[in-house]
Parts: structure tokens; C-alpha cells; sequence
């Protein structure tokens, strides 16, 4: 549900939506989700300041609540 979520998301924001990757690992109480974007969206998946990444992330964490588990969303940088 939540990669789902992820993916949506990030794929509305990039202008190359085929390179989104999410990868969930999964803890005992915790999900860890790393987002790879391309190299030229990383900026929009960030946004000025981090307030685009942080506001993606605030959806991600209240979302989580909703399955008793707690998420944390990592933007990896493009290799």
C-alpha cells in the first residue's frame, strides 16, 4: 500500500516516471523504503530546501499510522 503510495507519488513529480524505483525492507516494527530517481528529477523529488521530500514524507509517516507500523522514506542519490 505504501509503495504504492511512493510510487504514485513520485512518478506525478519526475518528467521521467520509468526510472522510479522503490525498494521496501521490511523490520519487526519498522518498513524502510529507498526511492531511486534519474539523476536530472532528484531536485524535483527534493524541492527546494528539502520542503518537497519532507512533505512526502510527512504523507508517507501518516499513512504508516494507519497500519501500525512506522515508515521512513531514504532518497537515494542516482548513481
Amino acid at each position: 500500500m505504501l509503495k504504492e503510495l511512493i510510487i504514485y507519488i513520485a512518478k506525478s513529480l519526475v518528467d521521467q516516471p520509468d526510472e522510479v524505483e522503490v525498494e521496501e525492507i521490511a523490520g519487526e516494527r519498522t518498513v524502510m523504503y529507498e526511492l531511486k530517481v534519474s539523476k536530472k528529477d532528484i531536485g524535483k523529488i527534493i524541492g527546494k530546501g528539502g520542503k518537497t521530500a519532507k512533505a512526502i514524507r510527512t504523507i508517507v509517516t501518516a499513512a504508516s499510522m494507519k497500519i501500525g507500523k512506522r515508515a521512513v522514506l531514504e532518497i537515494l542519490e542516482p548513481s
